[in-house]
């Protein structure tokens, strides 16, 4: 079970505790922060995008939206998000459950300004009932992230 990898990887860096384990989905950003009890945009969703090789992940605030012509810029190719039916071959977690911990080899993980607003935040931790509170510091080492990006839109005020 993924929630279960989750919990062994997060463990080994001293935050499985920080684990949160609901008896609702928390498969959408909506039902997450409801679950959670926190507004939307503190839910850190894991967006997974196919690259040609495989997939990368880029973790971002809840209340952000893909900014198509950003992210061709920062990655190089269009935006296309995977297939459900391939997330778990491709990152290791189902849909609902998906986030940067515990992924399969060679998935690439960045994290997205947007999450900058917040001291902490919620990622999903490998199941459609679960989170993780975590530092912005927390998150960036136990997700591995290749680096900060600017990718989505928005989230800032002079946008909304």
């Amino acid at each position: 079970m993924s929630i279960e990898k989750v919990r062994a990887y997060l463990a080994e860096r001293g935050l499985g505790d920080r684990i949160l384990e609901f008896d609702v989905s928390s498969a959408t950003v909506e039902l997450a922060a409801k679950a959670v009890g926190c507004e939307p945009a503190h839910i850190a969703k894991t967006l997974g995008f196919a690259d040609g090789e495989g997939c990368l992940l880029v973790v971002a605030a809840g209340d952000a939206k893909v900014d198509n012509k950003a992210f061709k810029q920062e990655f190089g190719f269009k935006a296309k998000m995977l297939e459900h039916d391939k997330a778990e071959e491709l990152i290791g977690h189902a849909v609902g459950g998906v986030c940067p911990f515990a992924v399969n080899p060679g998935v690439k993980v960045y994290l997205d300004e947007s999450l900058r607003r917040f001291q902490t935040v919620y990622p999903a931790a490998g199941s459609s009932n679960s989170a993780v509170r975590l530092s912005l510091d927390e998150l960036a080492a136990a997700s591995g992230a290749l680096k900060w990006v600017d990718v989505c839109k928005a989230w800032r005020e002079e946008e909304a």
